[in-house]
Order: structure tokens, then C-alpha cells, then sequence
């Protein structure tokens, strides 16, 4: 082992932006990253290279063989292993000089703040809108950087809210790019249509480096911006956020307001329709003569070859209501049954009197079961 002060750093150390008294800052700064996944893991390996002092790790989840073409921290040896704790131990084996906190949950309203308050800024690497409507709204009752990222078949974005950009001091933040959520036809992810597996890593990677320059106060971090690449075009277009008037009207604006707010709720996540048990789908779909519809876009996994059905993509669903029959039982599936709870609701809203039904947990549950 090299014993000389600060060698590890040293190619850091000699940028004159950066320096010494930048290391210090870095060695001191407490970085919270949330979602251990596509993009947390390049983030987590740069700011642990970097030395952050001190790294906080958020995820619920455990690896799995599909986490192996993006989330390169992982491999074969660590499926079934919780996420946040091997994600540590990869680390920490990168870099003994920082101290690693894991979360091993799920963030919610009823921990968010707590666990936000311990760290200077914190990176969304999540991959739903409740989950970062929350976030954000942390941040902001916090008063916390936050850096976003995004990434969805061959395109990735990111962008620093919640920060001052020196020049206007104002700060915009995920309410002022999405005041409302996206409806759920439109609200697809990349577990709904895939990703290219490099495409994580280069947004990740970009997070990693916004942290480094909050930390470090250099350069122009992306405050008050959004950075879009296209892996296929090759190119990169920016554009300025602006505050948004309408942004505030659903916003908690205290602990209690937030503590209160249901974030599930609020994206449509859980819309209040009649849904069928895995169990009592195939015992109808057996016994009686049903309709079955598949609301997912067109290509996505997994492939379901054990029963005749409609392929019908949300999003296409209501120009095409009139051509149904009610006649039947309608089940209605997607990936995890919330774009189903979506069409069965239109569906009502055509039909009043069909029997419609959402498929509980979805394609995905129905086929571990099967």
C-alpha cells in the first residue's frame, strides 16, 4: 500500500479547481443516494472513488438476473441479495476511507425526513413518480439539493433541483417540471419497455458528477435545467426551468402536510376499481367464456402465451372503447396492474354496467405463480 498523503485523491487534488481544500470538502460530504439500481450504481462507485466522506444508501430491493445488464455494481454471485447492503460492501471494498450508511426499506413519508436531514444533498435514482414527487418534496421542506435522473429506452435525462444557480437565486424543483403527474397511460418505465444498459450508467455517472460540483462549488451545476441524450442520435439538448405558478397547489408545505400526504394517491397509482385475485382469474378464464385484454405497449416482457387475449396498449384504449363488447367478463392485465386499474376505470366510465376487472399485481405476479 502506497503510504503517501493523499495519493489516492492525487489526480483530483491536482486540478486547481479542485485542490486540496476541494478534497477536504469532498472528504467531508455526506451524499445520500436513493434507488441502488441503473443509476445509483455508477453514481455510488464515482462518489466512493471521489472520496465522499460519508455515502447513505436507500433501496428495498433485492438483485435479480434482469438488474445485470444495467446495474454493473452487481453480479451473478449477488442475486437474491438485498441491494443496499451488497451495494455497500462493493463500495467499501472500493474505498475503506468512507463511512457507508444502508437502508434497507422502502422510502416513504413516514421516514423520508428523517433519513434526508443526516445528508448535504441527495441523488433520486428511483424509477416511479411517487417515489419522486416524494423526494422532492423532502428536499424541499429540507432544504436539500437534489439531483434527478431519468432514463427510458435509449434516452436519459438529469437535472439539479432545489439548488441556486448564483445568477437568479431562484430554485425550481420537480414540481415545476411536472405540476401534476403524467397519466398512467403515459407513465411508462424502463422495467415496462426497456433501456439500453449503457444509457443508466452515463446518467448515473453525470449525477456523480453534479454532486461533485455542489460539493466542491465549481463549474455551473445543472440548477434550474433539464440535460436530455439521445444514445442514438447523439445528442444533447438542454432547457431552462422556470417556476411554475401551478406547482404549489397540491405541494405539502410543512412536515405535518407532508407526513399527511398520500403519494400513491396523488399519481393515480392506486385508482379505486374492482380487481381480480390471480387465483380467481384462472379459475373463470377456465370455466367460463371471458374477455381478456392486455393493455401494455407493444413489445414488452414477459411474453404470455397461455391464453388467447386482446392486445389493446393503454394508451390507445379509449379511441377504441366503442369497438368492445361488454357482453363477457372483462379482465384487464398489464406489467404490475396499475395501467390496468387505468383502463378498467375507462372502461366504467364507457360501460357503466360491464364487469371489468384489473388483474392484481399484474402479468408479472400471475406468471411467478404460474
Amino acid at each position: 500500500m502506497n503510504s503517501k498523503p493523499n495519493n489516492r485523491y492525487q489526480r483530483q487534488i491536482q486540478l486547481k479547481e479542485i485542490g486540496q481544500e476541494g478534497q477536504d470538502k469532498i472528504t467531508q460530504a455526506k451524499v445520500l443516494i436513493i434507488g441502488a439500481g441503473g443509476l445509483g450504481c455508477p453514481a455510488l462507485q464515482y462518489l466512493a472513488a471521489a472520496g465522499v466522506g460519508t455515502i447513505g444508501i436507500v433501496d428495498f430491493d433485492v438483485v435479480e438476473l434482469s438488474n445485470l445488464q444495467r446495474q454493473i455494481l452487481y453480479n451473478l454471485d449477488d442475486i437474491g441479495k438485498p441491494k443496499a447492503t451488497t451495494a455497500a460492501g462493493k463500495i467499501k471494498a472500493l474505498n475503506l476511507e468512507i463511512q457507508i450508511e444502508t437502508y434497507n426499506l422502502q422510502i416513504t413519508n413516514k421516514n423520508a425526513l428523517e433519513i434526508l436531514e443526516n445528508y448535504d444533498l441527495i441523488i433520486d435514482g428511483t424509477d416511479n413518480f411517487a417515489t419522486r414527487y416524494l423526494i422532492n418534496d423532502a428536499c424541499v421542506i429540507l432544504d436539500k439539493p437534489l439531483i434527478y435522473g431519468a432514463v427510458l429506452r435509449f434516452e436519459g435525462q438529469i437535472g439539479v433541483f432545489n439548488y441556486s444557480n448564483f445568477e437568479t437565486n431562484i430554485k425550481t424543483n420537480y414540481r415545476d417540471l411536472f405540476p401534476k403527474p403524467p397519466n398512467l397511460d403515459s407513465a411508462i418505465s424502463c422495467n415496462d419497455v426497456g433501456v439500453l444498459g449503457v444509457i443508466p450508467g452515463i446518467i448515473g455517472t453525470m449525477q456523480a458528477t453534479e454532486a461533485l460540483k455542489i460539493i466542491c462549488g465549481i463549474g455551473k451545476p445543472l440548477a434550474n435545467k433539464i440535460v436530455s441524450y439521445n444514445v442514438l442520435e447523439n445528442s444533447f439538448y438542454d432547457f431552462e426551468i422556470a417556476a411554475n405558478e401551478n406547482s404549489n397547489s397540491d405541494f405539502p408545505k410543512n412536515k405535518a402536510e407532508f407526513l399527511a400526504f398520500n403519494y400513491e394517491w396523488f399519481c393515480n397509482a392506486n385508482l379505486d376499481v374492482e380487481t381480480i385475485s390471480i387465483e380467481e382469474f384462472d379459475t373463470i378464464r377456465k370455466q367460463e367464456t371471458i374477455t381478456i385484454i392486455d393493455v401494455r405497449e407493444i413489445g414488452e416482457l414477459p411474453v404470455v402465451d397461455e391464453f388467447a387475449f386482446l392486445h389493446i396498449p393503454l394508451s390507445e384504449l379509449e379511441k377504441t372503447l366503442s369497438t368492445l363488447s361488454t357482453e363477457n367478463i372483462i379482465v384487464v392485465y398489464c406489467k404490475s396492474g396499475q395501467r390496468s386499474a387505468k383502463a378498467v376505470q375507462l372502461l366504467k366510465e364507457k360501460f357503466p354496467n360491464s364487469q371489468s376487472f384489473s388483474l392484481k399485481g399484474g402479468i408479472e405476479a400471475w406468471k411467478n405463480i404460474n
